[in-house]
Order: structure tokens, then sequence, then C-alpha cells
């Protein structure tokens, strides 16, 4: 099966320190006007998704969600989370304070791996 979400090193890195403070985490990517489409880090159960929003996969146990809208713009393509030290637009995910922001980098699936994409998981 192909994944259809990975991180690179320093992003699990960050993740395992908030998981030490936090406990169990989520992630959420929106598509909206204010949080830009940063993913966010959340305490498991510390955002509730809207109806339709999508589960992609997990990153060390944690559950990334993405924005139902966003989700079909970006259906063909490989998520693959990063970090960097910067400040982000949103300011609610628990990196924030460490002066780190979780980011995005986006490829498009080849045609072999749309063929074994791992299952989703719907909020319904």
């Amino acid at each position: 099966m192909t994944k259809r979400i990975d991180a690179t090193k320093k992003a699990i890195e960050l993740i395992k320190i908030l998981q030490e403070k936090h406990g169990d985490l989520m992630f959420y990517q929106a598509g909206g006007c204010c949080e830009g489409t940063q993913p966010q880090c959340f305490e498991k159960g510390g955002f509730y998704q809207r109806l339709g929003d999508v589960c992609i996969g997990t990153i060390e146990n944690a559950e990334f969600w993405v924005d139902k809208d966003l989700f079909e713009y970006w259906k063909h393509a490989h998520f693959t989370l990063d970090v960097i030290d910067a400040f982000g637009v949103g300011g609610f995910s628990l990196e924030t304070p460490l002066k780190k922001t979780f980011r995005i980098e986006y490829r498009i699936f080849t045609p072999d791996e749309e063929l074994s994409l791992e299952p989703l998981t719907y909020i319904e």
C-alpha cells in the first residue's frame, strides 16, 4: 500500500517532543483564509473535524486530518510533513511556543501509486 503522508526526521523529532509534553496528538490541515493551508497540531480531540473531513493517515500514531474541500483539490498528491524555524500563521498549533511551524510539501502520485493507495477515513 502507498502511504498518503510521510514526515521528515525533523518533523518526527518535534512530534515526539510534543507527545512527551501533551500526550496523544492529532493534525488538521484546513484550507481556510485565517490558517491558510498550514497543518496544525493539537492534543488529540482538541479540534473538532467537520462532516466529510478526511484522515489521510498517521504520523507517530497521530492522525492527520484534511479539510474535505482541500482534500478534494489535493487527493492525487502525497503529503510530506516538515517543520521550519518560523512563527506560523495560525498560532494555535502546539509547536508555536517552540518557534517552529509545521508545513506540507506535496508531490503528485505516480500512476502505479494511485492504484495502491492506503484507505481513507471520513467523518460521517
